[in-house]
């Protein structure tokens, strides 16, 4: 048997075959076909649909074209450039709906470089008050905008005497005179002194007002317009393009303290309400209290004093600079009301 086997090993894969055949035959027999004609009377069956394919995806939008755009500025009498105190606004030149022009980059660098999309756009340089704008293309090349500004600076100090005002004892207007009316165009309110104005070309009209910041026993409120004194400087200035001027606005003020006593030197009387006037009559400030005191331009001027029933006028002369109580008698000359 062993010999056998040896001797005929093609039929025992012979006999493996035919048994794999064999399988393989039942199997296929016994699978329905793989396309079956539908029975008779039924209605055809229609092909299951395909799947649709899924929208192509739109293609990539590639990146937006943009170009560079320089801006500098100089100034208009000798093409100086500006190197500081400008802000840059560039807006699209084609208008929104509402009218408005879109702001699409901006800077405060004097001279910078900025990349925008191409297009047409507004440049707009900002120096103080000053301004300019010009229209500028894009067009994915390097474009410069130079604008020329016909502006200058100027700084305002006051003082009283030889000592310095200090910034908060001024209040400090400019304007645009007109033919006739000096405050016709109000351009600068309450500018603090020392401090840069950056202004287009021209004349102005400069009005400082010296502060009674004490103001005691003043009867009328605090703020900026009841602290004002009488001490009013005025001036004219020429500002002129790419130049830088200082102007020094000389008060000639003081401070005096009102008194109203029984003897020279003697203590003050309270309850005590205190007028002030022009020798032309018009009335300067009114306090109350036994000592009050308020900043008076150089001048001549008339002080009353109410006591009880009884006034008690008085004239004094203030000088600048001079500091200095202003003592009535009481017992000189009174009047009754």
């Amino acid at each position: 048997m062993e010999r056998m086997l040896r001797a005929c090993p093609s039929l025992g894969g012979l006999v493996l075959a035919l048994l794999l055949w064999a399988t393989t035959a039942v199997a296929q027999t016994a699978s329905p076909p793989l396309l079956q004609p539908p029975p008779t009377g039924a209605p055809p069956q229609a092909p299951a649909p395909m799947p649709q394919p899924a929208p192509a995806a739109a293609p990539a939008t590639g990146p937006v074209a943009k170009g560079l755009l320089y801006l500098s500025a100089v100034f208009g009498n000798d093409n100086q450039p500006v190197k500081s105190g400008l802000h840059w606004r560039v807006f699209n030149a084609q208008a929104e709906a509402d009218g408005t022009h879109a702001l699409v980059a901006e800077s405060t660098d004097p001279t910078p470089t900025l990349s925008v999309p191409n297009g047409e756009y507004i440049v707009h340089a900002a120096f103080g008050l000053a301004g300019m704008t010009k229209r500028v293309a894009v067009n994915g090349r390097p474009a410069v905008a130079k604008l020329t500004l016909n502006a200058g600076a100027l700084r305002i100090v006051g003082v009283l005497g030889d000592r310095p005002i200090p910034p908060n004892r001024l209040a400090i207007s400019v304007y645009v005179p007109e033919r006739g009316n000096s405050e016709a165009k109000l351009v600068v309110e309450n500018a603090t002194a020392g401090e840069i104005l950056l202004l287009p070309e021209g004349t102005y009209h400069i009005v400082s007002t010296y502060l009674d910041t004490v103001g005691v026993g003043s009867l009328e409120p605090a703020g900026a317009a009841g602290n004002a004194s009488n001490s009013v400087v005025t001036a004219d200035i020429r500002v002129q393009a790419g130049m830088f001027i200082e102007t020094t606005l000389r008060h000639r003020a003081a401070v005096l303290t009102l008194k109203l006593v029984n003897t020279p030197n003697g203590e003050a009387l309270t309850d005590t309400t205190f007028t002030v006037l022009t020798p032309g009559g018009d009335v300067i400030r009114e306090l109350i209290g036994a000592f009050p005191s308020l900043v008076l331009a150089e001048g001549d001027y008339i002080a009353i004093a109410r006591h009880g029933t009884n006034t008690y006028p008085a004239q004094f002369k203030v000088q600048s600079g001079l500091d200095r109580d202003i003592e009535i008698l009481a017992q000189s000359q009174p009047q009754s009301p």
